[in-house]
């Protein structure tokens, strides 16, 4: 048997996993991968091997209750089924929030498991999600080794002052400042940079992960700078159902007026509004770009606007823009998107090449251009796996 090493992104509706074979350097390509979806509603596993084949394509006999728990259950069951001619000699899970606590990722015991139940307040959408994954893999296999890694550790590099909300410091102190999240995206792109910028990855980039979920990071020596998430994982950019950074007014106001609470504005906040929201058609950019309708064509300009706002912002920060990255579903994949954020930013030096961008090249500015732009897919589930691989020996 080969030993191999498995990673869990354990979310609120859904379920990511992927089997790395051990080896050095550790291969980016899994054995196999899938996910659970649907959970909530009606949960189906699909995956596929190394090759791409599919392994498996069905519904879960779960009932509504209780189907987060079930789920991880069926899918414990389903590894030990296709994980022939493999040993699980290691698990990495993603956990969206390790507070100021952690930096780095950490092999958990039950001491770090209850100090990872302290940081839930901080995200409360998420967290308990994960610790479930955590939970379930302990029980199954309570020989090997767990491993949390952590969406907000690559952002503890940046200067104090942009961790700071003007807040009273007796808030602060309660752990109210800004964090950051896709951290794990970053650092795998940071990693990657030296292969396609030589010298020039140390420089001033801004990498835009865009997908349903939407921030960037600015980074100097491949080192998070600044972020434009912070507390929370819904400030920043618009996203796919989130609104990214509203005016605290705004909500001040719906509560007084119109009697939402915290449960109906979370609703609002986190499922309602983004691409969405100001759509009113959905919030995948795929059907947006194809759609005729004003609000749609709407949304897509909102959209590119704030990014392209926001890497003004974040180049501010950094004193200058040497290159700029694209990657996520939105980022890797929507040509029209990326050509509306380049042309505005032509400002910045960026020479535009629309046939590499129709082409979907990885580099898509020209020769010439002042900023280098890339676009370079991520993978997080090969960085959880590096970093359990290197943990657990």
């Amino acid at each position: 048997m080969s030993n191999a090493i498995l990673t869990l992104n354990a979310g609120s509706s859904s379920i990511k996993f992927a089997l790395f074979a051990v080896a050095s350097p550790m291969p980016s390509q899994p054995e196999l991968v899938g996910q659970i979806d649907g959970i909530g509603a009606k949960p189906h596993l699909k995956a596929k091997d190394r090759n791409g084949q599919a392994l498996d394509d069905v519904d879960l006999p779960l009932t509504s209750d209780g189907q987060h728990h079930a789920a991880l259950e069926f899918l414990v069951d389903w590894l030990h089924r296709h994980e022939a001619g493999w040993r699980i000699v290691g698990v990495g899970h993603r956990v969206v929030h390790g507070a100021e606590r952690y930096s780095q990722p950490v092999q958990l015991d039950a001491a770090a498991i209850a100090e990872l139940k302290t940081f839930i307040p901080l995200a409360p959408l998420h967290q308990p999600h994960n610790l479930d994954g955590i939970e379930a893999l302990r029980a199954a296999l309570p020989d090997v080794p767990q491993v949390a890694c952590f969406d907000t550790a690559f952002h503890r590099t940046q200067p104090a002052v942009a961790q700071l909300f003007a807040l009273p410091r007796r808030i602060t102190a309660q752990g109210v400042r800004r964090y950051g999240f896709h951290g794990l995206s970053y650092e795998y792109i940071a990693d990657v940079l030296p292969e396609h910028l030589g010298a020039k990855a140390d420089g001033r980039v801004v990498v835009a992960h865009l997908g349903n979920g939407a921030s960037m990071c600015a980074m100097r020596q491949r080192r998070s700078t600044a972020t434009t998430m912070g507390f929370t994982a819904v400030e920043g950019l618009m996203m796919g159902t989130r609104t990214g950074s509203l005016d605290p007014g705004v909500l001040l106001y719906l509560m007084d007026y119109h009697g939402m609470d915290a449960k109906a504005l979370t609703k609002l906040l986190y499922k309602e509004s983004g691409l969405l929201g100001v759509s009113g058609v959905s919030q995948d950019m795929r059907e947006l770009l194809a759609s005729e309708k004003p609000e749609a064509q709407e949304a897509v300009e909102l959209f590119c606007y704030r990014i392209v706002r926001e890497i003004g912002s974040l180049a501010a920060a950094l004193g200058g823009l040497d290159a700029l990255v694209f990657t996520g579903g939105i980022g890797e994949h929507a040509g029209p998107v990326r050509e509306r954020v380049c042309t505005a930013l032509a400002w910045l030096g960026i020479a535009f090449d629309a046939a590499a961008n129709a082409a979907d090249a990885k580099r898509i500015s020209r020769p010439d251009s002042g900023v280098d732009v890339l676009v370079l897919p991520t993978n997080e589930e090969w960085m959880i796996a590096r970093h359990t691989a290197e943990l657990v020996g």
